[in-house]
C-alpha cells in the first residue's frame, strides 16, 4: 500500500451541477462555480483525487457505460486543461433496488478504488452533498465534509444526517478548509 494522500469526491452536486436527473452527455456537464479551482488547489496541496459516484442511469437503461465514459472524458479534459487532475473514477451502475455492495452508502466503491490504486482511503477527506455520501464516509473511516451545492441544503434539513466534520458553501470552500487543516 502506498501512503499517498487521497481525497474522495462525489460527482453530481459537488463537481458539476446536479440536474435532478442524470447527466447523459458532455454538453449537459456544467462545472459548479469554482469547482475547477478547488480540484487544482487540492492537487497543489499534494492530494490525489478520486471520485465515487452512483450512476443508476446505466442499469436503468438511460445511458450506456460508454456514454458515461464520454461524460467523464469531457470532465477530465476540462480539469486537466485547468491544471488539476483526477486519479480514478469509481462508479456504481446499479439501481437502488438491486441492493449491491457498491452503491453509496455502501463502501464498495471505496474498496474498489483502494484495490485499483493500491492505497488506503481510511482517514481521507470525503466531500459529498448527500446523506449517502456522508454515511459512506463515516462507515469507512473517512472524514466527511458536506457541501451545500446539489442536494446539500436538503441533506442539512434531514433528522438522520450522519455526523460530519464540516459544512461548506461549495467544493472550493471545502478545499480551503482542507488546505488549512493538513
Amino acid at each position: 500500500m502506498t501512503s499517498d494522500k487521497y481525497i474522495v469526491l462525489d460527482r453530481d452536486g459537488v463537481i458539476n451541477e446536479d440536474l435532478w436527473g442524470y447527466v447523459t452527455t458532455p454538453e449537459q456537464f456544467k462545472f459548479i462555480d469554482k469547482s475547477l479551482e478547488a480540484i487544482k488547489l487540492l492537487n497543489d496541496c499534494g492530494f490525489k483525487i478520486t471520485i465515487a459516484t452512483n450512476q443508476a442511469c446505466i442499469n436503468k437503461g438511460i445511458i450506456s457505460e460508454k456514454e458515461l465514459g464520454l461524460v467523464h472524458e469531457y470532465m477530465l479534459k476540462e480539469i486537466r486543461v485547468f491544471g488539476g487532475d483526477i486519479e480514478h473514477i469509481a462508479f456504481c451502475p446499479h439501481d437502488p433496488q438491486e441492493n449491491c455492495s457498491c452503491r453509496k452508502p455502501e463502501v464498495g466503491l471505496l474498496q474498489q478504488t483502494e484495490k485499483k490504486l493500491n492505497t488506503t482511503l481510511k482517514g481521507s477527506f470525503f466531500i459529498g452533498d448527500k446523506e449517502s455520501d456522508i454515511a459512506c464516509a463515516n462507515k469507512y473511516g473517512c472524514r466527511p465534509l458536506l457541501v451545500k451545492t446539489g442536494y446539500g441544503e436538503i441533506s442539512l434539513e434531514s433528522n438522520s444526517l450522519p455526523e460530519i466534520e464540516g459544512v461548506f458553501e461549495n467544493l472550493y470552500q471545502a478545499a480551503k478548509y482542507i488546505e488549512k487543516n493538513i
